[in-house]
């Protein structure tokens, strides 16, 4: 439980689609249970907000628990959105870093990052920030010791084993590697997210600076 009206489950296991897919699963069931006001999905997790406190929890939790044990995965099927990405530069200056890391030149490190298609697992951390799945193992980098101040919204960053375009402009811990021009959230726009869940991504280079 998370306060009184709120119950956070927790997947077993690593962050793999297959996964994900059954979070979605099990937020598609959940929608149908009377009791439940708003659902939160997040990375292999989903939050449940109650209108009213449960008075069994247990029993709530044994409910999730046999969903995830029964239920089949969820496909969604989003948009694909390609996206060009300005590589390197003054708004990618992490690029030297994350290939340090992974032990080769920063080109193949590009070539790498926008030769895989993403998926859009989940939104949050900020408003229309997408929590991308695919990101090739060989270049994830650990988010850094030291966040940056000011990343602009629009900065094609890697954190971990995830990808992600900054949403708002802001501090940040994750590697900035390149800038998008693409706007992931307007409050003027319907949906103010441009993003939603299931949504693919492909990146592409506009042009790199090493």
């Amino acid at each position: 439980m998370i306060g009184t009206r709120a119950m956070l489950f927790e997947a077993p296991g690593a962050f793999t689609m297959a996964h994900q897919r059954r979070i979605w699963a099990l937020m598609e069931a959940a929608q149908a249970r009377p009791d439940v006001q708003e659902l939160i999905p997040g990375v292999t997790n989903l939050m449940l907000v109650f209108s009213t406190p449960p008075e069994q929890p247990g029993h709530v939790a044994d409910w999730l628990r046999h969903a995830w044990e029964t239920l089949p995965e969820r496909h969604i099927k989003g948009r694909l959105f390609e996206i060009g990405v300005r590589y390197g530069g003054a708004l990618g200056e992490d690029l030297a870093a994350v290939a340090a890391h992974a032990g080769l030149p920063p080109q193949d490190v590009i070539s790498i990052h926008h030769g895989s298609e993403y998926t859009v697992c989940a939104i949050g951390s900020a408003p229309g920030f997408g929590y991308l799945h695919g990101l090739d193992p060989r270049i994830a980098t650990p988010r850094k010791a030291v966040p940056s101040l000011k990343m602009l919204a629009g900065t094609v960053t890697i954190g971990g084993m995830q990808a992600g375009i900054s949403a708002l402009t802001g501090p940040n811990g994750w590697n900035s590697i390149g800038y998008t021009e693409i706007c992931l959230f307007d409050p003027h726009r319907e949906p103010p997210a441009l993003f939603a869940i299931g949504d693919r991504i492909r990146f592409y280079p506009e042009s790199i600076e090493l």
